[in-house]
């Protein structure tokens, strides 16, 4: 397994449930692949540098987590057609 670091921008007039069904939704991908989900850190609503969509504020989240190339595939994918995400990165981390 891989770590990896997921940094999602959510519209920021997203209702809170809608949000945490995501991250549920998300989590349950992970855990579900056989990962393993280290870290969610919801940062809140922050100004965005531009504006992306007409939305000049975000909620961000930050995900750490442990999962198999194909899972990440997976996850980006999920993201991608998600309705409420504005923006997201994904990376892998270094082993170190």
């Amino acid at each position: 397994m891989r770590p990896y670091e997921m940094m999602l921008v959510l519209q920021p007039d997203l209702e809170e449930e809608v949000a945490d069904a995501l991250l549920e939704r998300l989590s349950g991908v992970i855990t579900g692949e056989g990962g393993t989900l280290d870290n969610i850190d919801k940062w809140g609503k922050r100004r965005l540098a531009y504006e992306v969509n007409g939305f000049t504020e975000g909620f961000y989240v930050v995900i750490d987590f442990q999962a198999e190339p194909a899972t990440a595939s997976e996850l980006e994918r999920i993201v991608k057609i998600a309705n409420g995400v504005i923006r997201h990165l994904l990376i892998r981390k270094d082993e170190d």
